[in-house]
């Protein structure tokens, strides 16, 4: 789909910002990658959080941090309410600088540098707690699955949408000893089960073409911040999921509470955790099935992103070389 004809300043202002975007991962990108395999997870992050925080300081955007790494102003890691950028539009960020940090320092697959950037309060602000999730790709009518069925109700369910037996599904799970009971049961229905140890960003991400990745389902818990993330990802992509925050603590509700969440037990969908024009940008850091690491050459430094865009259903994938000059990039 191509941008409208007519477009106004804003629509014109956030094009831009979908490359300006690619910029930013891909810088965060190379400096985590040359921590690939050092075994350093919190080295790599730090890398992948200076480059960029830099970088998204020099868009012309008025941003604030809804989604970091932190909820409060802690040594330098991207914050929840850290304001970037150097004025303009108003924006809400969301980031993760380096999702797969264990991926990283292990030189293992599937590690990205990623972000979205949304109009002013699009994007849920989610505490760092966990989320119970659950995420099929588009072409399916709307409530095939829900987060408060069992895991064999939707696996039937989706096998009926999709006209194939339970066998042909394949879900995509965490391996986190708290899924023992969800992946038996998935089993039992003759679905298959990938099981990932990191990057349920990418893993929700990878529901939205199931004929390339072989996932059709994602299920499990996992970090809130990156289930805002992936629900950006996934309104520019096409699909649906539902979220709930598991807030079983006092303290947790507390911190729930002090960044405008009410309801508890609500149960969002995708809309509600991130609607409006929303772009998405993640650059490969290790190879993986979303995208290719980067690449150190003699004198040239290759990456590939994909930008995404909702307001236009844009999917866009680029090749990037960056000649170095010094030893950075």
């Amino acid at each position: 789909m191509s941008e409208a004809p007519h477009e106004g300043p804003r629509n014109v202002a956030m094009r831009i910002l979908g490359l300006e975007l690619a910029r930013v991962t891909e810088r965060a990108a190379i400096a985590a990658a040359r921590l690939r395999g050092q075994g350093n997870e919190k080295a790599a992050d730090q890398a992948a959080v200076d480059a960029m925080r830099e970088e998204l300081n020099t868009l012309p955007v008025d941003g604030r941090v809804v989604i970091g790494e932190g909820e409060r102003d802690e040594a330098p890691m991207l914050y929840i309410g850290e304001k970037l950028g150097r004025g303009g539009l108003e924006v809400d960020i969301a980031v993760d600088p380096l999702e797969g940090t264990t991926l990283c320092a292990k030189d293992m697959p599937g590690a990205i540098a990623v972000m979205a950037i949304a109009e002013r309060g699009a994007l849920l602000a989610a505490p760092d707690v966990y989320m119970q999730k659950i995420a099929v790709g588009p072409g399916y009518p709307a409530g095939v699955v829900d987060l408060d069925a069992s895991p064999t109700d939707n696996i039937l369910a989706l096998a009926r949408a999709k006209g194939v037996r339970p066998h042909q599904i394949t879900a995509l799970v965490l391996d986190r000893p708290r899924h023992a009971g969800l992946v038996a049961e998935i089993r039992d229905t003759g679905a298959g089960v990938r099981l990932i140890s990191d990057g349920d960003i990418a893993g929700i991400i990878f529901t939205t073409s199931p004929e390339e990745t072989g996932i059709d389902i994602y299920l499990g818990t996992g970090a809130a911040p990156e289930g805002v993330i992936a629900a950006a990802a996934l309104r520019c992509t096409g699909g649906q999921m539902q979220g709930r925050l598991i807030l079983d603590s006092a303290e947790k509700r507390r911190r729930a509470e002090g960044m405008g969440i009410t309801e508890p037990n609500r149960k969002y969908d995708l809309m509600d955790l991130a609607r409006g024009d929303v772009i998405v940008a993640a650059t490969g850091v290790t190879d993986g099935s979303l995208l290719r690491g980067v690449r150190f050459r003699p004198n040239v430094v290759e990456t590939e992103t994909v930008v995404y865009r909702s307001a236009t259903g844009t999917i866009r994938r680029i090749r990037g070389e960056r000649r170095r000059l010094d030893d950075g990039a």
